[in-house]
This record gives structure tokens, C-alpha cells and sequence, in this order.
């Protein structure tokens, strides 16, 4: 990344990336602990299903939705020096979030029972049923405080800061595991339940001196009058679709993943978050960097420049996630467990999270292209075409999701695993759609350069794969550390002396980042 944008996303990238880090890796912890205090078993498949629907009302109302809107418009007001302005469409905004947030939140709450028993977990027993209820309830709490901790993310960012808001996940994540490990000799999984709500609390007070900083002011208004809130609330009407779209997806792969028998939902979530670490240390961290100098550079008209920033930052992540997609693979067993296998978390445990991890994996690279490109679009003030394009997709998926289990289950395949293909699937084929519409507004986007260094990275990727293959063969009988562990290490040095020997300069890119 050789101009201005490309410096100040590799500035930026450097340190989220690193504290992303710290918090996938905590989110790794977290996941451990959980498996070793439930496993797979019917109290976790609750918390699960339970805490789908505050995700859903956080994301759908506050979460990518208004970010996509709010910091666009939030840096336009930055970019023309008026401060005030800035500040007063963010508590215009934090209000209007707050009364939606509270009232869809309370609704949920009062129907509870019947949403569980017709469409988050029809397939659960009736006391499965009722711990779900009750766990929604409380969770619910969590997404009003998200909102506003989101808002002030989104204000952080579009000042160009991202220490604080990238610490935030880590103090989440280190409330859940407080409260999965304090509380769950007292209230079971109710525990992780207290984590959640707690956690939210301080993913929001640990920004607050953030806000102090940059003199923040908030001002009890909820400017319906205001153009620049108007202007979020446009571009947030179509994302909101199609976020509401993605999380209802979400929801209808929990509510099929009950009716697979005991531990489905389960092992669908852990192969889910295992699949998305190397996505979020690598796509989610270089795509929050990237947002707000693709939005500066779109307020400035400057084209010519966010074109080559674009290109490089997908070149740069795709040299990444390729390794990471094959990776998981080919280490997909030894790896499960090794971070799983122990406690309430047994060898069928670890089968059926494998599988639904190697069809996860496929679309690993989908998933890390649509951080990157989503945001090119939203930093044009255009919401609407990638909620169409991923409203395509996801309908896909729902309808691959009735289907692919049925044919996994004649296969002689766990049906849960086709639930992971299902999203693969539409999701490298939503990732192609955007690729090609944005070329189009973009006068291209470095083609051949993208083309070539997606055929070196796959070409180390293999050669990777190819030597993990030989290392899994020389050592059938080695346990999951030396496998799992030491393949990842082996692995890592191959790619990465394959990507010298074939000149991926954007690995050489992204290792500069980091060192610098």
C-alpha cells in the first residue's frame, strides 16, 4: 500500500489487528471454558439459541446497520471541521437508538415463550424450551447497552482511534468467562447469561474516556429536523434489511439445527467461531481500519485513490485468509481438539464440530472479502446495493439450508454439517456478486495484479496444505498438541516460504505492517 490511505490503514491495521488479536484469543479462552463446563450438551444449545435474538436486535438496529450509516455521515461533518455538528448527530443518534432498542427489547421479552417455541428452538424438549425463554429474557438487556457502546464506537473510529473501542471486545469476552466460571456453581448456564449483560456494561464504559478526548457533547435531542440525521437514517433503512435478512438467517439455521438432536446447535456455533477467528484478527481488523479512510477519501471525491486502497487491502487479506481457509482444512481434527477435548466436551463432541468446521472453512475467503468490500460500498453513502446483493445470497442459503441436510444425512454425513456448506456457499457467491458491481463503479480494480496475487497466495496455500498432509501421515499416532499445535507452526513457516519464493508481495506488506 504505497499512497496516503494505503500508510494510514496500515497504521491503523497494525494496531487493531494486534488487538484483535487479544481478543479472538480471549474468545478462544472463552470458548474452552465453555466447552469444558457444558460440552455440547442441551443447557448450552439454550444459552445459544437464547442469545441469537439480542444479537439479531443489536445488529438489525444498531449494530453493522448503523455503523455503516452513522460514520460516513459522522466523518463528512469531521472532514468540513464542524465539530458541534458532529457531536450533535451522534446523540441524536444514541436517542433514537436507545427508544428502538428498548422498546423491540421489552416486546421480545414479554413474548419470549411463544418465540422460542414457533422460531428459535421448536425442536427443543419443554424444559429445554423454558430455560431458553428465561435466558433470552435476561440477555435482552445486553443489546440497549450495545447500542450506545456501538454508536461510540463508531464516533472513535471516524476520529481515526481504535485503541480503546478494539479493547472493548476483550473485556466482553473476559465478563463471559468471569461469569461461565464464578457463577455457574450457583445458576448453571444463567451464569453466562449475568456474563453477557455485565459484559455489555463494560464494553461501553471503557470507551468513555475516548469520548472525553475528542470533547465529546451530547445533547438531548432527537433532530428529526436535522438533515445529517435524516441523511443515517437513509442509509441505514436498506441496511437495516438486509442485516435483518442475514440475523433471520441465523435464526433459521438455529431453529433447523434443533431439530438435529442434541448438540447440533452446539457444534454448528463452536465451528462457527472457530472458523471466524482468522476472519476477525485478519478481515475484521484491516476492514475497521479501512472504513473511515475509505469514507474520507469518498467524501474528498478522491477516486483515483480509494481504488488503488481497496484493491491493495483485498490483495493484502486475501494473501491471509487463503492460508487460513486451507489451514483449517487440513488441521480442522487435531485442532478441535486440542482447544475443546477435555471436560463435558467428548470425542463425538469433536467429530461434529470437524465437520461443520471443514465446510465452515470454504467460506472463509467469502467472509473476509465482504468485510472489505461492504465497506467501499457504504463509504459511498450506498447501502442499498449490498443488502440486495446479500439478500440474494441469503435466500440462497435459507433454501440450501432445508435441503443440504437431507442430503448429508443419505450421504452418511452429520446434517449439521450442511447447514456450514449451505453458508459457504452463498456467501463466496455474494462475495463475487459485490466484486463485480463495485469493478464497475470503481473504473476496475487492479485486475491482474488481484489475479495474480490470489494465484501466489493459492499456490503457498497448497504447497502448505500439501506439507500438513505429509505431517499428519509421518505422525498417525501423534496426540492433537503436535499435531494441532505443531502443524499450525509448520504450516505457518511453509506459506510463508513459499510466499517468498513466489514473490507475494502483499504478505511482505502485511508482515511490514505488523513489524512497523
Amino acid at each position: 500500500m504505497s499512497n496516503r490511505g494505503g500508510r494510514q490503514i496500515a497504521k491503523a491495521a497494525a494496531l487493531v489487528m494486534a488487538l484483535f488479536v487479544v481478543s479472538r484469543v480471549l474468545g478462544l479462552v472463552r470458548q474452552m471454558v465453555i466447552g469444558a463446563l457444558f460440552g455440547t450438551g442441551g443447557d448450552l444449545d439454550a444459552y445459544l439459541a437464547a442469545a441469537r435474538i439480542p444479537d439479531m436486535i443489536f445488529m438489525v438496529i444498531a449494530g453493522g446497520a448503523l455503523g455503516s450509516a452513522f460514520i460516513p455521515t459522522f466523518a463528512d461533518h469531521l472532514a468540513r471541521e464542524d465539530r458541534p455538528g458532529a457531536w450533535r448527530l451522534a446523540s441524536a443518534v444514541v436517542n433514537l437508538a436507545l427508544i428502538a432498542l428498548t422498546v423491540t427489547a421489552g416486546l421480545m421479552a414479554i413474548f419470549a415463550p411463544a418465540l422460542v417455541q414457533t422460531l428459535i428452538a421448536p425442536g427443543f424438549d419443554s424444559s429445554q424450551q423454558a430455560l431458553t425463554a428465561s435466558l433470552l429474557r435476561l440477555m435482552l438487556i445486553s443489546p440497549v447497552i450495545f447500542g450506545i457502546s456501538g454508536i461510540v464506537m463508531g464516533a472513535l473510529n471516524a476520529h481515526q482511534h481504535f485503541l480503546l473501542p478494539a479493547l472493548a471486545p476483550s473485556v466482553y469476552n473476559l465478563s463471559i468467562i468471569g461469569g461461565a466460571l464464578l457463577l455457574r456453581p450457583r445458576i448453571g448456564v444463567r451464569g453466562m447469561a449475568v456474563g453477557v449483560v455485565v459484559g455489555a456494561a463494560l464494553h461501553l464504559l471503557v470507551q468513555v474516556p475516548g469520548l472525553l478526548r475528542y470533547g465529546a457533547r451530547y445533547v438531548p435531542t432527537l433532530g428529526l429536523d436535522n438533515p445529517s440525521v435524516r441523511e443515517v437514517g437513509r442509509l441505514m433503512a436498506p441496511r437495516m434489511l438486509g442485516t435483518a435478512i442475514t440475523q433471520l438467517n441465523f435464526v433459521v439455521n438455529n431453529s433447523l439445527a434443533s431439530g438435529l438432536g442434541e448438540g447440533a446447535v452446539s457444534a454448528i456455533n463452536y465451528a462457527w467461531l472457530l472458523m471466524m477467528l482468522p476472519q476477525g484478527v485478519f478481515a475484521q481488523a484491516v476492514g475497521t481500519a479501512a472504513f473511515p479512510t475509505f469514507a474520507e477519501q469518498a467524501a474528498r471525491g478522491e477516486q483515483a485513490e480509494m481504488r488503488s486502497t481497496l484493491a491493495a487491502t483485498l490483495r493484502s487479506v486475501f494473501s491471509l485468509c487463503l492460508p487460513a481457509m486451507v489451514g483449517l482444512l487440513v488441521l480442522g481434527r487435531p485442532l478441535v481438539g486440542l482447544l475443546f477435548e477435555r471436560g463435558a466436551f467428548e470425542v463425538t463432541s469433536t467429530e461434529a464440530v470437524t465437520w461443520a468446521l471443514a465446510f465452515y472453512a470454504l467460506g472463509l475467503v467469502g467472509h473476509s472479502g465482504l468485510e472489505i468490500i461492504a465497506r467501499a460500498f457504504y463509504a459511498q453513502h450506498d447501502t442499498l446495493t449490498p443488502v440486495w446483493v446479500g439478500g440474494l445470497a441469503m435466500g440462497l442459503n435459507v433454501a440450501l439450508s432445508l435441503t443440504l441436510p437431507g442430503v448429508f444425512r443419505l450421504a452418511g454425513w452429520p446434517p449439521h454439517a450442511g447447514l456450514a456448506l449451505a453458508n459457504s456457499v452463498a456467501t463466496l457467491l455474494e462475495l463475487v456478486g459485490l466484486l463485480v458491481l463495485i469493478r464497475r463503479r470503481m473504473n476496475g480494480l487492479e485486475e491482474r495484479r488481484m489475479l495474480a496475487a490470489f494465484a501466489r497466495s493459492g499456490l503457498a496455500s497448497l504447497a502448505m496444505g500439501a506439507v500438513l498432509l505429509g505431517w499428519q501421515a509421518m505422525l498417525p499416532d501423534a496426540g492433537a498438541l503436535v499435531l494441532g499445535g505443531g502443524g499450525v507452526l509448520l504450516g505457518a513457516a511453509v506459506y510463508l516460504g513459499a510466499a517468498l519464493l513466489l514473490r507475494v508481495e502483499e504478505l511482505r506488506a502485511v508482515v511490514g505492517l505488523v513489524w512497523h
